[in-house]
């Protein structure tokens, strides 16, 4: 079985280490110094080389050359997602009272340490603040906010950065050439943009992506487009043109064919959005753009949202639809006093201007935009139990946790009670969100505002509410439910 290009070349030293020259400058100074910390911390985004670091720190602290088929006794990784207990921790403070079979330390390397519970962190920071003086911590993690202050205060933080498009690039065709396949330089870039700085994700993609490449033909940017559902980018650079110039007809045309051709909306703002910041310089008038397209991808109807974001743009909104009436009633009022310049000079424009005021009153009401109800002449009501059908329909998970949640609606606003802040975060995560949207909107046919709380419904009676909260919360049980 062939082993994964990004395991295969995996940095194996501080000089190999690409694109985070602020941490290994440093450590690779203190190391040259006998300068050893008790605790270290390296955070930072996936895929840029945080726990090969750690592995390539705890074997130069040890004098021990680092091969990642061999393990040391003395080097133990712990993986805090699966062993995020308080009773692993309490184990690991016991075996790290024991010297060290060989080398002069013995290291820790606890990956994904925000995973840790907070009894787990409770039962480790006495241990991390003052560990035995054989013992070195090195711990990895994605989410160094969810870390304890008390945590954060015992260690030496380093700060890993997403991994420059030019570097990751450029590696990427190094890879290449001694995998011996080919690719162009547009193809490399084309995937390190899409990794967005994480090295791991690159290679990955780029393992992927190195059987469709031959001995005579290398890996196109065309091949890595498809694959990646990209959109043609001269077509997109032709929207950001229409943007300027405001032509809705045009406009509709593009979207029409990207839709025709299979386009993902999201991976369209993120094209449009990597377009128009190259262009900035050029065209500072693209901010407002950008800073709209940065939405998209966390609004429910992604599609709908980028096309709105071009059919309302700056100059589509400078061109007034009534200003040809205007310029029409304004030659009417210079002709008029021409046409009756023989009875009377001046008294005819008086008169003529009046009603052509009325006329420009009577005009102007459709320019006020109708807002749009958000309630209808009859109370709107919601079946629960068919939106948990629909919802069956799209994700048996969803169903599950709608099944499980209780509701109230007011007429406009629909409030889900998930009952706990974790399945409230599974209800509010970018993928069930918009379906929740969505279901709604079919089962009543309006866009309606949703909220979801993580806490169990109230009682509706008073009484039986002001009970509940005496009693530490509850749950109202009807009769004839039971």
């Amino acid at each position: 079985m062939s082993q994964a290009l990004y395991r295969k070349y995996r940095s194996r030293s501080l000089d190999e280490v690409l694109g985070q020259d602020h941490v290994t400058n440093i450590l690779r100074r203190a190391l040259e110094q006998g300068k050893i910390a008790h605790a270290y911390l390296l955070t930072g985004p996936r895929g840029v080389g945080k726990t090969s670091v750690a592995r390539i720190l705890a074997h130069e602290i040890n004098q021990l050359p680092y091969d990642e088929e061999v393990s040391h006794l003395d080097i133990i990784e712990i993986d805090a997602a699966s062993n995020n207990g308080v009773d692993d921790i309490r184990a690991l403070r016991e075996k790290a009272q024991v010297a060290p079979v060989s080398a002069p330390k013995k290291i820790y390397i606890i990956d994904e340490v925000h995973m840790l519970s907070k009894p787990a962190f409770n039962a480790l920071l006495k241990t991390l603040e003052e560990p035995p003086a054989h013992v070195v911590f090195i711990l990895a993690t994605t989410d160094a906010d969810k870390l304890p202050a008390t945590i954060l205060s015992r260690v030496q933080q380093f700060f890993f950065r997403p991994i420059p498009t030019e570097i990751m690039a450029r590696q990427l065709m190094n890879i290449a050439e001694k995998e011996g396949f080919g690719i162009e330089e547009g193809a490399a870039r084309l995937i390190a943009e899409r990794s967005r700085g994480g090295f791991r994700d690159g290679i990955s993609m780029l393992d992927q992506l190195s059987i469709l490449a031959t001995p005579d033909q290398p890996l196109t940017s065309a091949m890595v487009a498809e694959y990646l559902g990209l959109s043609d980018t001269s077509k997109l650079n032709g929207l950001l043109d229409l943007y300027q110039t405001g032509n809705n007809e045009q406009i509709l045309d593009v979207f029409r064919d990207l839709e025709n051709n299979g386009a993902n909306s999201v991976v369209v703002s993120h094209q449009l959005l990597s377009i128009a910041r190259n262009k900035l310089r050029q065209n500072p008038n693209l901010v407002k753009l950008v800073q709209q397209l940065i939405e998209v991808d966390r609004h429910p109807h992604p599609d709908l949202k980028l096309l709105t974001i071009f059919m309302n743009c700056d100059s589509q909104a400078s061109k007034n639809p009534i200003t040809p009436k205007k310029n029409v009633a304004e030659t009417i009022v210079k002709k008029q006093p021409t046409i009756s310049a023989p009875a009377k000079p001046t008294a005819p424009a008086k008169p003529v201007e009046k009603p052509l005021e009325k006329e420009e009153k009577t005009v102007e009401p459709p320019k006020k935009p109708t807002a749009k109800p958000k309630k209808t002449d009859t109370p709107l009501e919601i079946d629960w139990d068919k939106v948990v059908e629909k919802a069956k329909e799209k994700s048996l998970g969803l169903s599950s946790l709608l099944q499980k949640s209780q509701w109230a609606f007011d007429g406009e606003k629909l409030t889900i009670y998930a009952g706990t802040a974790f399945y409230k975060k599974k209800l509010d995560d970018a993928k069930n969100r918009p379906l929740i949207a969505e279901i709604i909107t079919e089962e009543t046919g309006m866009e309606l505002e949703i909220d979801i709380i993580g806490e169990k419904k109230p009682p509706e009676d008073k009484k039986l509410a002001k009970i509940a909260e005496l009693m530490g919360g509850g749950e109202e049980v009807k009769l004839e439910d039971i």
